[in-house]
């Protein structure tokens, strides 16, 4: 199962009631984050799921709201005694911003990893420490931005009687089921030997401060969550949006229609949009399983047949 939760729902400026940018993913005990707006690890900390092992941060871009809790939040992570290395995903010159940033916070206990996103982004990167694999897509901002996709993949079932018609000894049957080829006795055994079709995984999807780009129904495509910046709820804000580069609730909805998701929490609200949920039937109107994201939410993303 995965767990999500929006731990921070606000653009531009902290609200009391609402912190800035950011979201963070657990499966396995493994963590991933993405964004870290100003106060990320007081709400972090509010949710209970620990820093110790967050081994991913991916930034979207570098505006204030979404990376200015990374001293913060850095220091709270070596408190908790990691000494793992953490890797950083973001645009061309991450490793400087965050080395920048982080002036202030002295020298870490683990190593930092940047991975720079090229400019038409990546597909199934591979988080280290985790099983977490993550696209990158361009948004369409006033700054080089990027949505991200996060995918956990599932294998297919073990078939023993197919193991047992290959002659493949009991011993050997577990290296199969993890993807190792076995060599003996002059026979060479491959996991399709013995693995079925893959099945189903998990994806989430996530997109802010960005116009709707006309390739990210296919990005999103199919995704359990698809969580999409509405900045503004209001229609009559549109041509506002659009000076700014950013989205209104019909205009994310849109998107989330066409990328046939399962469901979308709206997120980085203006700081002038003080209740999300006046302007929700303007989503909802064009795809109903949307839902105004919150501080915490949370939600587990169970596999179809909630079997190993």
């Amino acid at each position: 199962m995965l767990d999500i939760s929006l731990i921070g729902t606000g653009g531009m400026m902290p609200l009391p009631h609402r912190h800035l940018s950011s979201l963070l993913m657990r499966y396995e005990g493994r963590l991933i984050l993405i964004d870290c707006g100003e106060g990320s690890q007081v709400t972090q900390k509010q949710l209970g799921w620990g820093y110790k092992t967050i081994d991913a941060i991916c930034l979207t871009h570098f505006h204030a709201d979404h990376v200015a809790g990374l001293p913060g939040l850095l220091l709270s992570i070596a408190h908790s005694e990691r000494t793992q290395a953490l890797t950083i995903i973001g645009p061309a010159g991450v490793a400087h911003i965050v080395k920048s940033l982080c002036v202030i916070v002295g020298e870490l206990p683990f190593a930092l990893n940047f991975v720079e996103i090229p400019k038409d982004g990546f597909t199934g990167f591979k988080v280290p420490l985790t099983n977490f694999h993550l696209s990158a897509a361009p948004a369409l901002h006033n700054c080089p931005t990027f949505a991200f996709r996060v995918d956990i993949h599932r294998k297919g079932r073990f078939d023993a009687e197919a193991a047992k018609g290959h002659g493949i000894p009991l011993q050997f049957w577990n290296k199969l089921q993890k993807g190792q080829v076995v060599e003996y006795e002059g026979q060479t055994f491959t996991p399709s030997m013995v693995m079925g079709e893959d099945r189903k995984g998990l994806s989430v999807s996530y997109i802010t401060d960005s116009r709707p780009p006309k390739w990210i129904p296919d990005f999103i495509k199919g995704s359990d969550l698809f969580i999409c910046e509405g900045q503004y709820g209001d229609e009559a804000l549109l041509q506002k949006a659009k000076a700014h580069r950013h989205m209104i609730f019909s205009e994310a909805a849109t998107m989330a229609r066409a990328g046939n998701v399962g469901k979308m929490w709206l997120t980085h609200f203006s700081p002038a949009l003080q209740n999300p949920k006046d302007y929700l039937q303007n989503a909802r109107k064009i795809f109903p399983k949307t839902y105004v994201g919150y501080d915490r939410i949370t939600e587990t993303l169970n596999f179809e047949d909630n079997t190993t």
